[in-house]
């Protein structure tokens, strides 16, 4: 369990693939030093477990399942990630209840920028836009973030100074695609109501 407040970003030196395996080292010494062997690490929002660390670079595996439904299949050496380490009970939840499970990827529309107000516009399915509400929080790259406008097949959201200065979300780019994580409270309750009325909840105009 995350909660989508970045802790470190991280730089990819290592990512080799290997049948249905791949192996990612990622340098991040300010955050090792609190981490083990077998730790969750949120790495772009995509729960992983360490494997190895050494010299402030950590190690992980991915599965062919995990590289297809989410953006870490796309990363290169030098690439930065958002990494946070698993929260813990005595915590304040300072953005959401973020999972680390990616629901779906989306692809950068435009990063919008405007004297302080920036604005990042992200194309996504509409089986995931449906489970966002203007107001609402949504996990981008594992970053906790408000939805500005959700509308059938996209979404934005305001990006303060802090976030840019913290995350790698200020360097995105149009066409780049970004992992999504919905509100776990959302998809309970799409799940309840198709339960409940035997279909879908109706689109967004």
């Amino acid at each position: 369990m995350f909660t989508g407040i970045v802790e470190s970003v991280g730089k990819i030196v290592r990512f080799e693939r290997g049948g249905d395996l791949a192996s990612i080292v990622v340098d991040a010494p300010t955050l090792c030093a609190g981490v083990k062997r077998g730790d969750s690490i949120a790495v772009n929002g995509a729960c992983l477990t360490v494997t190895a660390l050494a010299g402030g670079r950590l190690s992980f595996e991915a599965v062919a399942e995990t590289l297809a439904r989410t953006n870490l299949g796309e990363l290169t050496i030098g690439s930065g990630v958002n990494l946070e380490r698993a929260m813990r009970a005595d915590q304040r939840l300072d953005g959401h209840i973020v999972q680390g499970h990616v629901d779906a990827v989306g692809r950068v529309r435009a990063l919008e920028r405007e004297g302080a107000d920036v604005r990042l516009f992200i194309d996504c399915d509409p089986s995931f836009s449906v489970l966002l509400v203007d107001k609402g929080s949504v996990a981008v790259d594992g970053v906790s973030l408000t939805v500005v406008r959700a509308e059938t097949g996209g979404f934005d959201v305001a990006l303060i100074p802090h976030t840019l200065e913290s995350t790698t979300l200020g360097q995105r780019s149009a066409g780049d695609r970004v992992n999504l994580e919905a509100d776990v409270l959302g998809k309970y309750v799409k799940h309840y109501v198709e339960r409940v009325l035997g279909g879908p909840p109706a689109g967004r105009s």
